[in-house]
């Protein structure tokens, strides 16, 4: 379908009479870094050692949402019980261990070529990740230090609710200068934040860089979808120059 006719579905769905992105919000695993391979072992390795049977299936349909929700809902469906929020902490501080002890993962291919055009166009860039892992956030502002500040990060611990509600987007809306739907891109890999962007109303584009079928993505609606990251950096100058001739 030709952007134009993407662009028009947006602003039609949402009742929007413009979009003029004014801000591109990344999520962090499966999207800047290809770590979720990582992040499946450390889940499955660290979750056994409570009782819990967690699948690499698992740790890809719930990538995105805070991880101690991922723990208390996976606690809750196999041992029927309800911990606080502090046991849920523990035990992924746990898996924050176990993650760590991996071999240092890449950053996507495409990624910076397309951060770099996204800067040259004007807009912000911001980071809206499930994750609250300070070494993670240190990594990205080492690794993003020309297109990214801390300001402009939003971690599980900025919300209260995390993917798949709105609020993370809602949140790094705020961040990125208390941007309006209409003027946000979401860039999302997975089910739970396509789902966050779409009910956040942002203009949301998926790329998918897992396991799961294209259909498992498109179920949640999003805008676009890319098979790639190099995929949507090639084309990031004719969809944004279609969006300024709208």
């Amino acid at each position: 379908m030709p952007y134009t006719s993407i662009l028009t579905n947006y602003k039609t769905k949402h009742g929007f009479e413009a979009f003029l992105p004014k801000a591109v919000l990344f999520d962090m695993d499966g999207v800047l870094y290809n770590s979720m391979p990582n992040h499946a072992i450390a889940w499955r390795t660290s979750m056994a050692k409570f009782g819990i049977d967690m699948t690499a299936e698992d740790a890809y349909a719930t990538e995105g949402a805070r991880g101690v929700d991922t723990i208390r809902n996976m606690v809750k469906a196999q041992q029927g019980r309800d911990i606080d929020e502090a046991e849920a902490q523990r035990m992924y501080d746990e898996k924050t261990r176990v993650f760590h002890t991996l071999p240092e993962t890449p950053i996507m291919p495409g990624v910076i070529e397309l951060m770099s055009q996204i800067k040259a166009c004007g807009l912000t860039i911001g980071v809206v990740t499930g994750s609250g892992q300070r070494p993670l956030i240190n990594r990205l502002l080492t690794d993003f230090s020309d297109y990214l500040n801390e300001a402009n990060i939003t971690t599980a611990y900025d919300v209260a609710r995390g993917k798949p509600n709105p609020d993370p987007y809602l949140a790094g809306m705020r961040k990125a200068g208390s941007r309006q739907p209409w003027q946000t891109i979401v860039v999302e890999n997975a089910p739970l934040g396509i789902h966050a962007g779409v009910a956040a109303q942002a203009f949301t584009v998926a790329v998918n860089t897992g396991p799961l079928p294209d259909e498992a993505l498109l179920s949640e609606h999003p805008d676009l979808l890319f098979s790639r990251m190099t995929d949507f950096s090639n084309e990031w100058a004719t969809f944004y120059n279609t969006i300024k001739q709208q």
